[in-house]
């Protein structure tokens, strides 16, 4: 077998595998150790290589950066529980009731908020699908319009910070997390103004389909109105500075701020009686299945990359897509339509693990900032909880909606929005600044699996800084020779046009 067929073999017998169904985790394990074992028989791989196999592994457990993950996960299942969506709901409900689609617009409104509190989709799904949907039904809403409406809000939480998605591409691509959620913020707000744009054209061009509610049923008016929405928010908003004010500002760090988000969520349970014993196991048990599923297939995608690469797998990725027309245009384009059909069949954990490994060094090298890459495949990646017929926001909704609502009601109110989202991915590729003006550059920092590993190898070069690296096809430039990569795709968007 030619050496050079090893890579694409490899990547197709992967798809193939995922296709039959099975575990992503395993499936990445077991054709990475597969196709290891046939480049030794051949030749073509050294046997210390899979010897690499027990410190990568061991920089994974020892990756401060995932610890945010059982903390925000753990946080957002004790929120809601807590029984602070159903207030938040029933609150912004009675705010927005005496305007046409106004119960609409307290689900995107919450939507974002709960996105900000909780960063978990399936919580944020779940618990307005049982909430706002029955409300909804109630008071003659369209059903495409309300369960659109409620999945589309709920997915809000994989780009809004505390996002986990954010967390495990910037893992991934080596970035700083703390950066990728500034970049985030203002996009996932965009997002949620776009929902709230369309609901008002449906309200404007077919009023029957979002009416407002009736006079008996707005049951707080004036002055306790304002009371109720006041000691509502606050919650929230403290909850919300806690965990992303003292990561902007620089006081903590992600990992230490899904912390203070975890014991902030304790406290607000308390404080409204409703920690118990069966909420902290539910809780935990929950934040364990979560982590461990995230961390097998960490681990899967470690033993699959660590092959991929010895075979040249990288090499071949990078010269598959650097020379596509259009340059770094054409490669953002090309990326972002095959991210987005992958998520037609993958989840975002199963999407960052196993492709962006492969495209973020390729993105480095034609000049793109990885923060503004890293927020552009968060933003699409969103569609893969709202693509019928596999996405998994219309899967919780399913599960909580009566039975007098059709699946395919669920799977048509989830197209406009996935068109709002890609509508998105176009506006963050045109526009770049609206990521990178509100980010504050890392220092730099090797973060990620294996960062000690990585720091440990670039040693001997760092003596020297202009000294290139071996076998580097040329010397790093120096500071200030480089153009800002925002720029540079800010001027060939301009040079396209």
């Amino acid at each position: 077998m030619s050496p050079d067929l090893m890579a694409p073999l490899m990547f197709g017998g992967l798809v193939v595998v995922l296709l039959f169904g099975y575990p992503v985790a395993f499936s990445l394990a077991a054709n990475g150790l597969f196709f290891g074992f046939i480049g030794i028989e051949m030749g073509l791989l050294q046997p210390a290589l899979l010897q690499a196999l027990p410190e990568r592994v061991l920089g994974i457990m020892s990756n401060s950066t995932l610890l945010a993950i059982p903390f925000f996960t753990f946080m957002g299942l004790i929120l809601e529980r807590s029984g602070m969506a159903e207030e938040l709901l029933d609150t912004i409900g009675q705010l927005f009731g005496a305007i046409r689609g106004g119960i609409a617009y307290a689900v995107v409104f919450v939507g974002a908020l709960l996105a900000a509190t909780t960063g978990v989709v399936a919580a944020s799904v779940i618990a307005m699908g049982l909430i706002s949907l029955p409300v909804m039904e109630r008071y003659g809403y369209s059903r495409r319009l309300s369960t659109g409406v409620i999945a589309a809000s709920g997915t809000l939480a994989q780009i809004i910070p505390p996002s986990l998605v954010l967390i495990i591409l910037a893992d991934q691509m080596g970035a700083s997390v703390g950066d990728l959620y500034e970049g985030a913020l203002v996009p996932g707000l965009m997002l949620a103004g776009l929902y709230a744009l369309y609901v008002l054209a449906v309200s404007i061009v077919k009023p029957e389909a979002a009416p407002a509610l009736p006079l008996e049923a707005r049951t707080l008016k004036g002055a306790a109105l304002a009371w109720r929405a006041a000691t509502c928010l606050v919650p929230p908003v403290v909850l919300i500075f806690l965990v992303l004010g003292t990561i902007f500002i620089g006081v903590a760090t992600p990992t230490e701020g899904g912390a203070m988000g975890a014991s902030g969520a304790i406290i607000l349970a308390l404080i409204k009686r409703k920690l118990d014993w069966s909420l902290m196991r539910q809780a935990v048990e929950s934040t364990g299945t979560m982590t461990s599923f995230v961390i097998f297939i960490l681990v899967g995608s470690t033993v699959f990359s660590l092959v991929f690469r010895g075979v040249n797998g990288d090499l071949w990725v990078e010269h598959l897509l650097s020379d596509l027309p259009g340059g770094a245009l054409g490669f953002l384009i090309v990326v972002n339509v095959m991210i987005f059909l992958l998520a037609f069949f993958l989840d975002y954990f199963e999407i960052a693990f196993i492709m962006v490994p492969l495209l973020a060094p390729v993105a480095q090298k034609l000049g793109i900032d990885l923060v503004w890459f890293g927020v552009l495949l968060a933003v699409n990646m969103q569609t893969s909880f709202l693509h019928p017929p596999f996405g998994f926001a219309l899967f919780y909704l399913r599960s909580v909606a009566s039975k007098d609502i059709k699946t395919t009601d669920i799977y048509w109110g989830a197209v406009p929005f996935v068109c709002i989202q890609v509508l998105m991915v176009a506006i963050v590729i045109a526009f770049p600044g609206i990521v990178t003006s509100h980010v504050s550059k890392a220092s730099g920092e090797i973060s990620g699996s294996g960062a000690d590993e990585i720091r440990r190898q670039l040693a001997p070069a760092t003596a020297d800084p202009a000294a290139p690296e071996p076998g580097d096809a040329e010397a790093p430039k120096k500071e200030g020779e480089t153009e800002d990569p925002a720029a540079a795709i800010d001027r060939m968007l301009k040079q396209q046009k």
